[in-house]
């Protein structure tokens, strides 16, 4: 996503939810986000979660590079890219986008990216921690994953 500071100055945010339960990974604000800075925070994700079988991106040029690519590869991870013009096939991330974008960029008048950035945190951890989902039984992501291993645990 992209928005601009009080100055003018435009930043871009990188949006990362697994697919499983609608948790916000990460939300990184910087002024660009090139293919290197990608796979930094995905390999963050990585080494603290688990590593995923498939990443779905739309077309955007850091998704396309050659460092992404390789980094997917090399992981042995399978890139899912949407067809160009059809947001709906990452529906989730879209959904996700539209609720920052309103609550966080739309409302807010940030002077720095430090703003943002804190901002950005406080709301990723309501959102993950507090609000319901109704695809997930009208719980938060955090609360319907600790619900699922739980279960799982139970059954093993």
């Amino acid at each position: 996503m992209s928005d601009s500071l009080s100055t003018g100055r435009k930043f871009r945010t990188l949006n990362v939810l697994d697919d499983f339960n609608r948790e916000a990974l990460a939300i990184e604000v910087s002024m660009s986000i090139p293919a290197e800075y990608v796979v930094r925070v995905l390999e963050r994700i990585v080494y603290f979660r688990c590593k995923p079988k498939r990443i779905r991106v739309d077309n955007g040029p850091e998704f396309l590079a050659q460092t992404f690519v390789n980094w997917c590869k090399k992981e042995d991870i399978e890139i899912l890219y949407i067809q160009p013009g059809k947001p709906m096939q990452n529906a989730y991330i879209e959904r996700f986008n539209g609720s920052f974008r309103r609550d966080v960029l739309d409302a807010n008048w940030f002077n720095s990216l430090d703003e943002v950035r804190h901002c950005a945190e406080d709301w990723r951890l309501d959102y993950n921690t507090k609000r319901p989902h109704e695809t997930l039984k009208n719980m938060s992501p955090t609360a319907f994953a600790a619900q699922f291993f739980s279960q799982t645990q139970a059954k093993a």
